[in-house]
């Protein structure tokens, strides 16, 4: 295994992990945000409470643990297609 593969594949792994994580909670504190807001509490509360439902059901019940497995399941699609993309350019040459 070369050097330059694993670092690929590394930074793949971490931002394909930091890329859904980063969506997900910028979404939740914006939306949490917006329930702060004095009229506009009614409408911040239902897409935050819909996104917490959403990531409960990936968590079995913890919203946290349905963050971490989106994001590990992001990250291993993301080494997947690492894998494949340095194959393929290993092949063509």
């Amino acid at each position: 295994m070369s050097s330059n593969f694993l670092r690929s594949l590394f930074l793949a792994v971490l931002l394909s992990f930091f890329a859904p994580m980063l969506l997900m909670s910028g979404s939740l504190a914006s939306t949490w945000l917006l329930t702060c807001i004095p009229g506009l509490g009614s409408i911040g509360q239902v897409p935050t409470n819909m996104l917490l439902d959403f990531l409960d059901t990936f968590g079995g019940g913890c919203a946290f643990q349905g963050m971490l497995t989106i994001g590990l399941v992001c990250g291993f699609v993301g080494a997947l297609f690492d894998i494949y993309a340095f194959y393929s350019f290993r092949t063509q040459k």
